[in-house]
């Protein structure tokens, strides 16, 4: 078996579509396509788009046969040809497919268990696709209930099919589930206009894509950048996708770029964490990463230190860092906001925290600012010329350079609505069209830098503190011996808000956790000009979201539960704010 070529034969049409299945028909015509990998680097199975075309063509009639219309399909996203075909099969039966993710992602059985069944709940699902290896997690989540439970082949579909009614241009497409830790996650319905406005516009103005372009990526296709960056907009340009599922990336995360080298890839994309990830992993095997030409980062905040670590492990295998395109967006937008100028690197900023945190102003650090108190921004590039984005103070009004306000966006990819079975599509935007993307940040000449989200904003004594400021201050002072932290808001019985820092911490040494707890305090109330408390928890066990993200709002919870540490404290009692 081979992977599917790079060039697809065909001419190459820039995301000029007004349906998944349109691009699905193109791309079918050549020889391009998927293929997915095992974690040591072994292809475990290919296929062309034209054998995913009548694979899911096949699907679509069985489907069409079992369930009306329209009806809405959970898939359990694992990263496998069987999901694709699924998800290719609804769009062709007129059916809306909504990606969950696997239960490995939430961290535990029950927790999975109770998450699926709200968003059966909510979705109304009338059945959901699983591959077995969960099967029975999945009839565990849905006993009690009349959802349909199928495996993701479709082996136990009936053998009978019916006519299919592919989606129109004016068609629903899939439903988005935020991967915030909440107990209500909300459905956000993207529909083949929006989808096709976003693929379009990052294959033309954000990544320009050209022939002989490959994409690579182990990003998880439940989440709107593993499934519309790197599934669907790739097939709008009909490329072919080398696919490593996120588990495996997280044991072995060296494959990822073994076959960016091995099979030329050009576009790939992770968060920071994977970037830090695959250079501390590194045990100096012969890569070519010189194909590269687009290392896009997204999905978190952009962290430099990260990025200039792998640069330096990986630029004698021909990683060119011009090649970092920092990038914004959110799954209500579809995907994308903003990009990077291609080819020009990363361009960071590095202003006065203390200045920006009592005057809102992101002002150059300079000479009189006090030794802890810069912070480094990377820019997230120019909003696609498709949209507009505005940021605005509490009354809508426009800000200008340097100025810190909510981030507010409006174009063709914005998405539908949230959805809840058996009521109206609640609007995401407001009677203009703007979108409250609910994220902060500022101007600077003509690109968009991100501060953080207005939700984790820390209110203290007339100061804005982010979270992420105390969090890369206390990596910088912990070093190796702290892996993730969690920065957030308490308050104390008396009101009195108390700013608190959960830190994964390696070492089990009381001397140097003592130490670092020095350290880290002293390092983080001069960077921010507030008191933090430290507390040091295991590795591994502050909470993320669905994608990966750390969630702040639930570690902020589980702390006061007391899931973490002994509530030394004694009298600190549920918040206010930051949840």
């Amino acid at each position: 078996m081979k992977p599917t070529a790079t060039t697809a034969g065909i001419e190459l049409r820039a995301g000029t579509f007004e349906t998944i299945c349109d691009a699905l028909d193109y791309a079918a015509e050549g020889n391009s396509g998927v293929n997915f990998y095992h974690s040591d680097g072994r292809l475990m199975n290919s296929l062309t788009y034209g054998e995913l075309r009548n694979n899911a063509l096949g699907m679509a009639g069985q489907l069409a046969a079992a369930f009306a219309r329209e009806s809405r399909i959970g898939l359990v996203a694992e990263t496998s040809a069987d999901f694709v075909t699924a998800f290719m099969a609804c769009q062709y039966a007129g059916m809306v497919p909504a990606p969950l993710s696997l239960p490995a992602a939430f961290g535990g059985r029950k927790i999975y268990e109770r998450q699926v069944g709200q968003m059966v709940r909510q979705a109304g699902l009338a059945a959901l696709m699983t591959p077995a290896s969960v099967r029975d997690i999945i009839n565990s989540a849905l006993s009690g209930t009349s959802v349909r439970v199928v495996d993701m082949s479709g082996s136990d579909l009936p053998s009978g099919t019916a006519l299919a009614l592919r989606h129109g241009a004016n068609d629903l497409s899939y439903i988005q589930f935020s991967s915030g830790c909440t107990s209500q996650p909300k459905g956000i319905v993207a529909t083949q206009a929006s989808v096709s406005a976003n693929c379009r516009a990052i294959i033309q103005e954000g990544l320009q894509v050209v022939e002989g372009d490959r994409a690579v990526s182990w990003l998880p296709l439940y989440h709107d950048m593993g499934l519309v960056g790197f599934f669907i907009a790739p097939l709008y340009s009909q490329l072919s996708i080398d696919f490593l599922s996120p588990s495996d990336f997280a044991r072995r995360p060296g494959t990822w770029l073994k076959l960016i080298s091995e099979n030329r890839g050009t576009l790939s994309y992770s968060p920071s964490f994977g970037y830090e990830l695959c250079a501390r992993r590194y045990r100096g095997e012969v890569l070519d990463l010189s194909s590269w030409r687009a290392a896009g980062i997204g999905g978190d905040m952009v962290r430099s230190e990260a990025l200039s670590a792998f640069t330096q492990t990986f630029a004698p295998s021909g990683f060119d860092p011009s090649a970092f395109v920092s990038s914004y967006g959110l799954a209500e937008a579809t995907l994308a906001v903003s990009f990077a100028p291609l080819r020009a690197g990363l361009r960071t900023d590095d202003i006065d925290l203390a200045r920006m945190q009592t005057s809102g102003r992101a002002l150059p650090a300079s000479d009189l600012t006090f030794e802890g108190t810069a912070r480094r921004f990377v820019s997230s590039g120019r909003p696609l010329p498709s949209l507009d984005l505005r940021i605005v103070n509490d009354n809508d009004e426009a800000l200008g350079d340097r100025q810190v306000g909510r981030i507010i966006v409006r174009g063709p990819s914005i998405a539908a609505g949230y959805f809840r079975v058996n009521e109206p599509l609640q609007p995401l935007t407001n009677e203009d069209g703007w979108l409250e993307t609910g994220d902060l940040g500022y101007w600077n000449e003509d690109e968009l830098v991100i501060t953080g989200r207005s939700k984790d904003l820390i209110l203290w004594n007339g100061r804005n503190i982010w979270p992420q400021d105390i969090e890369g201050v206390a990596q910088e002072a912990g070093g190796r011996n702290i892996a993730r932290s969690a920065a957030f808001d308490v308050q104390d019985e008396n009101g009195a808000i108390k700013i608190l820092l959960l830190a994964e911490c390696r070492s089990r040494d009381e001397a140097v956790r003592a130490e670092l707890r020095r350290d880290i305090s002293a390092a983080t109330r001069a960077a921010t000009g507030a008191p933090v408390s430290v507390e040091f928890v295991a590795i591994r066990s502050l909470p993320t979201t669905s994608s990966g993200k750390l969630s702040r709002a639930a570690a902020r919870i589980g702390f006061l539960a007391g899931d973490f540490v002994p509530q030394r404290q004694g009298n600190v009692v549920a918040g206010t704010l930051g949840a």
